[in-house]
């Protein structure tokens, strides 16, 4: 009976498998914030800056999303604060299009764990250091601790961005030499000083040879974001100020190479400068004549997804 049991078995053809589709590469915008404002917890929010003095909530950011054929997006904090790293989190668990959030944390806390652990890992992707805003470490045994924090951080897979400004370039250097045990995300492109680049080429060949220095370290990798805010918006933006632009994003991708580059539109702050199709334009059509089908979809998507772990 047995052996009949088994001819049986083999004499009936297996089920055909449906096809496999393909899966459509997702494309992210790397690096975009919401809020609901209040002044006193954005004071960075100044004069002129009416566009960005308002709540910036996803019903208004997902259609932008999806008319430029983007799929979701990565929101970072824009407050030191937990109320708001919260309040992201809260979204992001109710919103696919959220991929995750790069919150805030006091990464010197001694009990640094135990609050992450509170946090919980969905869609938690990582922190931000805002070193632009002085927020890091201040005497010896803090020092001490905030080291021990990004140790934590980095054995457990956070991945932490990275804000600073140029006159902070050398700390910056330091600080990403010394935590090498995960991805570092450098915001803004490093923040190239746009404005001085009107003036000739020094302020370009400076920044140029910081972010080499930068490069050189394989666990780094950068965001082309917030690039037209750092161009002077409040006078215009001129052919000028794009062709600048340009020069950066061709030094960025010269330097890092595709697979450690991602495309964020650091909306809504780039409302400032122009519309976010704007934005995803001078991208793309940057990368169009520059990079090939592979490299594009790394820029748009790939690299993000392999960096932040999106992959699962």
């Amino acid at each position: 009976m047995l052996t009949l049991h088994r001819e049986t078995r083999l004499a009936v053809a297996p089920p055909i498998a449906p096809p496999i589709k393909p899966r459509k590469p997702m494309r992210i915008d790397a690096h975009q914030h919401f809020w609901r404002y209040r002044s006193e917890d954005y004071p960075w929010i100044g004069t002129g800056m009416d566009l960005l003095a308002q709540d910036r909530l996803p019903y208004q950011f997902q259609p932008l999303l999806e008319a430029q054929g983007l799929h979701a997006s990565i929101t970072v904090q824009a407050c030191p604060g937990r109320e708001e790293t919260a309040f992201l989190l809260e979204m992001a668990r109710r919103d696919k299009r959220i991929a995750g959030i790069i919150g805030w944390e006091d990464i010197a806390r001694p009990d640094l764990a135990e609050q992450m652990e509170r946090w919980g890992r969905a869609k938690f992707l990582g922190l931000r250091h805002q070193m632009q805003d002085g927020d890091g470490p201040d005497g010896a045994s803090l020092q001490n601790r905030f080291s021990q924090g990004m140790q934590w951080l980095q054995a457990r897979g956070y991945v932490v961005d990275v804000l600073a400004h140029e006159r902070q370039r050398p700390a910056l250097r330091q600080f990403c030499a010394r935590h090498d045990q995960h991805w570092l995300v450098l915001n803004h492109l490093g923040k190239p000083a746009l404005k001085e680049f009107r003036k000739g080429r020094a302020a370009f060949e400076r920044w140029r040879q910081e972010l080499r220095e930068l490069t050189a370290m394989p666990h780094v990798a950068c965001k082309i974001s917030g690039l037209l805010t750092e161009a002077d918006w409040l006078r215009g933006l001129s052919m000028r100020d794009f062709d600048h632009i340009v020069q950066c994003l061709d030094t960025a991708l010269e330097l890092f190479g595709p697979q450690r580059l991602m495309f964020g539109s650091d909306w809504p702050v780039c409302l400032l400068a122009a519309s976010y199709s704007r934005v995803v334009a001078v991208v793309r059509e940057w990368s169009a004549t520059r990079l090939s089908a592979a490299d594009q979809e790394a820029l748009w998507g790939e690299s993000s997804a392999t960096i932040y772990d999106l992959m699962t």
